[in-house]
């Protein structure tokens, strides 16, 4: 006597839902990926042969070449500026911070803002892009 099943499972696998989780996984890791290292302060930084982009510094200041300065891609006043640093800087253990001047940014906005790291014994480091 033969008996047979009446429940069969269906051996086949939908990957709709798997497409889809994948899919919004890629669009979440592109979106983040391309926000994490990037200022939102358009400068078009000089161009340098010996450039190194392993200097990971927490805190920018991005300066235009209209004078504007930016903490981390916050607009600050030039009488605020010293401040701005100085309570971003407090409480890390690395003092150091990066300036991303523009290149047709006038030196003495750069020279400014070295000026408020070596009142406060801080390390700096100039942003450029790699020449060509």
């Amino acid at each position: 006597m033969k008996i047979q099943r009446r429940n069969k499972a269906n051996p086949e696998f939908s990957l709709a839902a798997m497409t889809d989780v994948i899919l919004l996984m890629l669009i979440f890791f592109m979106i983040t990926s391309s926000a994490a290292n990037q200022s939102a302060i358009d400068v078009n930084l000089p161009k340098a042969e010996g450039v190194d982009n392993n200097v990971p510094n927490p805190l920018s200041v991005s300066i235009k070449p209209d004078g504007s300065y930016f903490v981390d891609d916050n607009p600050v006043d030039k009488a605020q500026l010293e401040q701005a640093i100085v309570d971003k800087l407090t409480n890390q253990t690395n003092k150091s911070f990066t300036i991303r001047a523009d290149e047709n940014t006038m030196h003495k906005y750069v020279v400014y803002v070295m000026e408020i790291a070596e009142k406060h014994k801080f390390n700096i480091a100039l942003a450029t892009v790699k020449d060509k």
